[in-house]
């Protein structure tokens, strides 16, 4: 089934010794935080400060939902890119990911994130995301 894609970004990594396990292969909670790490590049590479939008609109975005499918491994020292493809921004930020060996592109991981606006004031949360984020997510 073919899915639209407001916006790809990809950010290229290599795994730490921190984020193994004893037989150096990366712990599955990691591949999450490599998943973040492309979403937050993609939006300072955009020149947009999450951090100060959060502080001037008082407007966070937890997640609600997060899947992923572990295919391959990672291991101590490889070096690999995560590929973020934006596919929903209007009512909540759905993200796809691809997390792939750099060496040989075999896919290791993929997965997918959900997340919604909350006003932090009340914390009541938003049907749609704030136009500013809804911009960055669709720019090509």
């Amino acid at each position: 089934m073919k899915r639209d894609v407001f916006r790809t970004h990809t950010m290229e990594m290599v795994v730490q010794f921190h984020d193994t396990d004893a037989m150096q292969v990366v712990w599955h909670g990691n591949y999450l935080k490599y998943f973040e790490a492309a979403m937050t590049d993609m939006f300072r590479k955009s020149g947009f400060d999450l951090h100060k939008y959060y502080a001037e609109s008082g407007y966070v975005f937890p997640i609600t939902r997060t899947a992923t499918r572990h295919h391959m491994p990672l291991m101590f020292n490889d070096v690999f890119t995560c590929r973020v493809d934006i596919v929903e921004c209007k009512r909540r930020i759905v993200a796809d990911y691809e997390i792939r060996r750099k060496s040989d592109n075999a896919l290791c991981v993929s997965g997918r994130t959900e997340q919604v606006a909350v006003r932090t004031r009340d914390f009541k949360m938003e049907f749609e995301i704030p136009g500013e984020i809804q911009a960055v997510l669709r720019a090509k």
